[in-house]
Parts: C-alpha cells; sequence; structure tokens
C-alpha cells in the first residue's frame, strides 16, 4: 500500500512543498508554512441555512445609517485623517516605527474619549498599569471613566471587555496579544490572524470600536500576515523623524473616508499636541537672502504647506561629485541636474551637490522640480532669491515646466504666507521660469547664453 504523501502549505501565497520549512519560497515569509490538510476525494455540499428577522437581506435604501455616524474623538487633526472620527463597530489599525509617539497618541485618544463617550479600555500588552499610569499623569490623560488593564491573553481581554463593557477599545499592541486556540508565539502570523479576526469579529457583533496597534518591521511595512490589513476597517500609518518634534498621521487605507489627508502633531514634553496650521514649520525666513534658497507649495493630502528648499553647490576636485540628497528624491535631482546643463547651459559637471528640505518634511511629489532648479541655479550662481519668490511646477526631460495640481489652492496659500511673486509658468521653459525667479541677478550671464536657450 502506497505511502500518503503529505503536503505542506503556505497561509500567505499558497506555495507548496512536500516537506516543511521555516520559511516561504515564494514569499519570503517566516512561520506560514503549515502542514496542509489531506484531501479524501469525499465532496460534501453545503446546506444552505434558514435566515429570518435582522439578518435577512433587504433593500440598500431602508438601511438605517444613524447607528454608525462618525463621533469625533476630540482631536481635530486625528479626525481628519479618520473621516470626521471614530465609526461604531469599525477597527482602526495605527502603524509606525518604534518611539514615534503611537502610545502616546492613543492615550490622548483614550482620554478625550473617555469624556465624550463615558468609557474607554485601554488594554497595554506591552506596559505594566503603572507605566501607563505615569505617561497619563505626565500628558495629563487621567479620566475616572479611562479602564486600564496589562494583558496579553486573547481571552482574558474579551473577559475585561464584558466585565467593563467600554464604548472604545484600544489594544497596544496586537502583535503582542496571543490565543491559546493557535499554537506558536505571540507575533507570529497565524497568532495574529487569529486575535485580529476575533477582535474584528467582536467590533461588529457588538458595534463597539477598536483601535489596534501595529508593529512595522524594517523595511516600513505592518508586521504579521497581510491580511491584517485586508480585516480592518481604517490603517494609519503615524510617522516622523525622532530627531525632529513633528509627526504626520496618514491613511493608508479608509472605508469611511479619504485616504488623502494627513494629521500633524508635535511631540513636546507633556505629551502630544495638535499642529492646525503647520504652514510655518517648513520654512526658515531670515532677515537677509541667501543663495541656494527657494519656497516651494506641496500638496499633503488635501493641505497645502509651504517648503522650503536648500541647495548648496561646491567646487570639487574628485573625480566623482557628490550628490547627497535630505527630503527629496536622489534620482529626481539628478534628473533635474541633467536638465539644467542640458536645456539651461548650467554647467555642474565639476561641483559637489547638497539638496535638502527644511524641517525634516519629504518632498515625493514632482510640483517641487522648479524650485529645486531655482535653489540649484541660484546656489551656483551665487545670486540669492527674493523673500517674496514662490515656484512650483513640474520640469519635463525637454525643459518644460508643466502645471500641477491643485494651482489655486497652492496659489492661495502662497499669498496667505505673503508670497507675491509666482513661479509656476506653465508651457514655459526651465530657463526662463528660472530667469524670472532670480531677477535681476541672471542678467550678469552672456545675453547669446539667454539666447541660445531661451
Amino acid at each position: 500500500m502506497a505511502k500518503p504523501v503529505s503536503n505542506f502549505r503556505c497561509t500567505e501565497c499558497g506555495w507548496t512543498t512536500l516537506k516543511w520549512a521555516g520559511r516561504c519560497g515564494e514569499c519570503q515569509q517566516w512561520g506560514t508554512v503549515v502542514e496542509a490538510a489531506e484531501k479524501t476525494g469525499i465532496s460534501r455540499s453545503v446546506t444552505p441555512t434558514f435566515v429570518s428577522g435582522p439578518n435577512i437581506a433587504r433593500p440598500i435604501t431602508h438601511v438605517d445609517t444613524t447607528a454608525v455616524a462618525h463621533w469625533p474623538t476630540g482631536i481635530n487633526e486625528f479626525d481628519r485623517v479618520l473621516g470626521g472620527g471614530i465609526v461604531p463597530g469599525s477597527v482602526i489599525l495605527l502603524s509606525g516605527e518604534p518611539g514615534v509617539g503611537k502610545s502616546t497618541l492613543l492615550l490622548e485618544v483614550a482620554s478625550k474619549a473617555a469624556v465624550a463617550k463615558s468609557r474607554v479600555l485601554y488594554v497595554s500588552a506591552e506596559e505594566s498599569v503603572a507605566q501607563v499610569r505615569l505617561r497619563a499623569e505626565r500628558t495629563g490623560a487621567l479620566q475616572p471613566e479611562l479602564y486600564i488593564a496589562a494583558e496579553t491573553d486573547l481571552a482574558t481581554i474579551l473577559g475585561q471587555i464584558d466585565a467593563v463593557k467600554p464604548d472604545l477599545v484600544i489594544i497596544d499592541s496586537v502583535q503582542t496579544v496571543s490565543s491559546s486556540l493557535n499554537d506558536g508565539q505571540a507575533g507570529q502570523p497565524g497568532q495574529v490572524r487569529e486575535v485580529a479576526a476575533t477582535l474584528i469579529r467582536l467590533a461588529k457583533d457588538r458595534n463597539l470600536p477598536v483601535l489596534l496597534v501595529g508593529h512595522v518591521t524594517k523595511d516600513g511595512t505592518i508586521a504579521g500576515p497581510r491580511l491584517l490589513e485586508h480585516l480592518v476597517d481604517v490603517v494609519c500609518q503615524f510617522e516622523g523623524d525622532r530627531h525632529t518634534a513633528l509627526r504626520f498621521v496618514r491613511a493608508l487605507k479608509n472605508r469611511f473616508g479619504s485616504t488623502d489627508e494627513v494629521g500633524c502633531f508635535e511631540m513636546t514634553g507633556d505629551g502630544i499636541s495638535e499642529v492646525a496650521d503647520p504652514s510655518g514649520l517648513f520654512l526658515s525666513r531670515g532677515t537677509t537672502a541667501v543663495s541656494g534658497t527657494c519656497v516651494t507649495v506641496a500638496m499633503e493630502g488635501r493641505r497645502a504647506l509651504p517648503v522650503e528648499v536648500q541647495a548648496l553647490v561646491l567646487d570639487t576636485s574628485m573625480p566623482n561629485p557628490r550628490r547627497v540628497t535630505n527630503g527629496v528624491d536622489g534620482s529626481r535631482v539628478a534628473m533635474l541636474l541633467a536638465v539644467l546643463e542640458k536645456r539651461a547651459g548650467h554647467n555642474f559637471q565639476k561641483k559637489d551637490v547638497y539638496v535638502s528640505t527644511v524641517g525634516g518634511v519629504r518632498l515625493v511629489e514632482p510640483a517641487a522640480d522648479l524650485a529645486i532648479a531655482v535653489a540649484l541655479v541660484s546656489a551656483l550662481l551665487d545670486d540669492p532669491v527674493a523673500h517674496d519668490v514662490v515656484a512650483f511646477g513640474e520640469i519635463s526631460l525637454a525643459g518644460e515646466v508643466r502645471p500641477v495640481s491643485a494651482a489655486k489652492q497652492r496659489a492661495a496659500e502662497a499669498a496667505r504666507m505673503g508670497f507675491t511673486t509666482r513661479i509656476d509658468d506653465s508651457s514655459s521653459t526651465v530657463h526662463t521660469a528660472v530667469n524670472r525667479a532670480l531677477g535681476t541677478g541672471i542678467s550678469r550671464r552672456d545675453a547669446e547664453l539667454d539666447a541660445a536657450f531661451g
């Protein structure tokens, strides 16, 4: 009699193998290869279940949505990202780097919600109750209706929910909670899947909003199976440089609102505070004009933010000049250098080039091309740009300045911040736009060069 063959299958991508492996050979995930169930060849049919009462299907126009309306958390920047507030029965996943302030933000959310919604359960699976109490005292988050528990077992957490009967549950974090129904240590894909599925089922059955904290891997993705992001309703990313106090909250997925919004916060010694108008955080406006600086207007969601771009160009004796960037894409800067040399006649071959942004903000949209080009030419010619000049526009390889999205909103924000000269020449050349930004300083250049590249 032939010996039955046992197959092993990856729970993430479905990759199969005859032998067990600790790491999937297809998706490269650890601990996802399990023994597949043996196929008996017996086909079974599913018996339909009789449905009646409120669970029966009904026209979508007859569905009542008053019970699932947004309720604000009291933190306007967080509500902006969520689409107006927290929806009852929703599950929100907040991820971020270690030490960025996820627990501090959610403790502030719990404190505000304890005043508005009367009862909140904060489950800390990483810290003790005393440690959470100390942080709450420091940030001023002590509320009588804020209940705290330190548990790592899923069954015990469910018992705490039954005992407290909260209006909001916060679990920090989902990777440190384990279930006895699944083998393996906490944080493994099977455990994370089981814990998340149970909490999501609880949230939907009881119309109870749940906030989960998620760890990230070294490459910035959320730890655990990708299924976790599919199961939850909202995925928010909390990001920021630990060397600066500014923090951003972005929605990567939102079933109840837009993913274009961004919330701005500032970490202080007393906790985390909102930054309702972050327009001046990315500007370093001195009294004396300095060459190599230019201001652009970036779009963070539907919010326009003036950002200052700084460039430094130096002579070098090295065969390979340095190209150092901070806050901007290095390949984008290399492309702009090539366009400026080919289409505008500015030579950067024997120069070290350094490009950076102010405040640690990262510019990823092509609308900042024109400001980067103006800063580079200003640093090369040692010709400062006036304080009232703002530039935004995309530069093509042909040397043309293309129009950008939300131009009216960018112009309105620039005018509000006091910038009176706007360089956004669409359908013009980069040489003409740079000349306008530098003003009279470019007149020192040869007139023949202006005619050749104009």
